[in-house]
């Protein structure tokens, strides 16, 4: 992946994990029972409508608008969108799509196979944060109208999971050579127009019902999406009424919401916290080149009382990044590295390190609060390892740490994708979190199997990597986060497997 692509990821994974001080202002009036418009709040602010751009926490505001080709249910399975079938061949290098008929864009453009090979070659090209999906996109043959196949230079068993998030969103090609005109206009074919009127870019974007939309009708007539920068604000707004919905991660603002009889709530464990190593191969701190010493700085982390302290057991702590809705995962491994500072030690010696080391780190504050770093500072100089942190803010972060790579990991939450290949695609192999693209005889004998392998191959290869990476501590994990899915009381939300947030499609009305 160049390394455009690889920065425009990493500003997406920091930036979704930044809190702001302050609150957004005024975000419109209520929605309350039988009201026909959804008020949704959220800490994620896109800073385009053109999908070219879409990812992670924003999605929302972009599947309002356009539909994917694939439809992602809330339990991770899938479903027809613009695509009605789809079928691999046999090596799962090729993808046969067939499209819904009749289905149009914005100004009556109609949706059909060329749509569907300038949206997801424009993707590819696009530089945005998850164009690295497509990488493995050779071509996109047309044969009609209704029926397009995507020729893979490699096998690639996750095409479904991409095409059912940023990478699958159509726009009107009609518009592509308008300048940044999807930026502030978009094009779909989705479920609601843009309503410019009721619109504050910065503060609320607000949707209103497409009359002539294909498919099922959502219930609600229009939905706005009002952005704040913090949960306090969020957490008053939901007391009062003035927000429907919101995803609340902080543990002190879940319980503030908890108490209130007139809210429902809806628990999801999906991100999980914790040191990402990226030197695995020892260029800019030598010591995390042997295993023993990351296994040491694995065995030094008080994971429970940093759980306890810190997220107020809102939570689990956890060994491996693999999260529980992959194949790959495995219960046992979330207690592999127990809190062991005698055998941290005794590892570091024989490794060589018995006197210690300094590491450095980059510590972003809205990621890093002061309790997490002086606990994880505590913890390492109990067994001679030096902590420093140096503080940035997000825009120094993207370009120190993943464009000038002057440190040897960082502290991050990171979603936790129901994909193996996904999962492994964005932490094992080349890229943002493998900057230095280390590898050895065992992932590159088991990645290839986990791509292209049979299903059953394809589950053993998955486990083995895991078992392999928390073995030879390719990771610091701390704990997956327990987030609060909240509602006003007037709204039922299903979480969504694969996102932190709901789809638009995931709200209704309690009663």
């Amino acid at each position: 992946m160049s390394r455009t692509a690889r920065t425009a990821t990493v500003a997406a994974c920091v930036a979704a994990s930044l809190a702001l001080a302050g609150c957004a202002g005024d975000n419109g009036g209520t929605a309350g029972a039988g009201s026909s418009t959804l008020n949704i709040a959220t800490m994620t602010l896109p800073q385009s409508l053109d999908p070219a751009v879409a990812t992670g926490s924003a999605l929302p505001y972009f599947q309002a608008v356009y539909d994917t080709l694939i439809k992602r249910e809330p339990d991770g399975t899938f479903s027809p969108m613009l695509a009605t079938e789809w079928t691999y061949n046999k090596e799962h290098t090729a993808l046969a799509l067939t499209l819904r008929k009749d289905v149009k864009f914005a100004d009556g453009t109609a949706f059909d196979g060329a749509a569907v090979k300038a949206n997801l070659e424009r993707f590819q090209k696009g530089g945005g944060a998850s164009a690295k999906w497509l990488n493995d996109l050779e071509a996109v043959d047309v044969t009609d109208a209704a029926h397009v196949t995507l020729k893979l230079k490699q096998p690639n068993p996750a095409m479904e999971f991409y095409l059912s998030d940023a990478p699958g969103l159509m726009a009107n090609p009609q518009q592509f050579a308008k300048g940044d005109s999807l930026k502030t206009t978009p094009d779909g074919t989705g479920p609601y127009r843009l309503d410019k009127t009721r619109t504050t870019v910065g503060t609320k974007w607000s949707y209103t019902r497409n009359a002539d939309y294909w498919g099922k009708e959502l219930p609600y007539k229009n939905i706005d999406i009002s952005f704040f920068d913090n949960e306090t604000a969020i957490t008053n707004g939901l007391k009062t009424g003035q927000i429907n919905a919101a995803l609340l991660q902080t543990a002190d603002q879940q319980i503030a919401i908890e108490s209130d009889p007139k809210v429902k709530t809806e628990k999801q464990e999906f991100d999980f916290q914790g040191l990402l190593l990226f030197d695995r191969d020892g260029k800019i701190t030598p010591a995390l080149r042997d295993p023993r010493v990351r296994q040491a700085l694995n065995y030094a982390v008080d994971r429970d009382t940093m759980l306890d302290r810190i997220r107020q057991n809102r939570g689990r702590t956890t060994s491996q990044v693999f999260g529980p809705e992959t194949q790959a995962y495995d219960k046992k491994l979330d207690g592999y590295y127990a809190h062991d500072p005698a055998k941290a030690k005794s590892l570091l010696r024989q490794a060589g390190y018995g006197g210690g080391f300094t590491l450095k780190l980059p510590r972003v504050t809205a990621i890093v609060n002061d309790a997490l770093a002086a606990s994880l500072q505590s913890d390492f100089k109990a067994i001679g390892v030096k902590l420093v942190w140096d503080t940035l803010d997000g825009a120094s972060a993207i370009q120190k740490v993943f464009k000038d790579r002057l440190y040897s990991g960082m502290v991050m939450n990171m979603g936790q994708s129901a994909s193996d290949w996904a999962a492994a695609d964005e932490l094992v192999t080349p890229g943002a979190f493998n900057m230095f693209g280390t590898t050895d005889k065992v992932t590159r004998k088991l990645l290839p199997v986990l791509k292209a392998g049979s299903e059953a191959e394809a589950k053993s290869a998955a486990r083995a990597l895991n078992q392999h990476l928390v073995e030879e501590a390719w990771f610091v994990p701390f704990y997956r986060m327990s987030y609060l899915h909240v509602s006003d009381g007037t709204v039922k939300i299903a979480p969504q497997s694969g996102m932190a947030v709901p789809s638009i499609y995931n709200y209704a009305p309690a009663k």
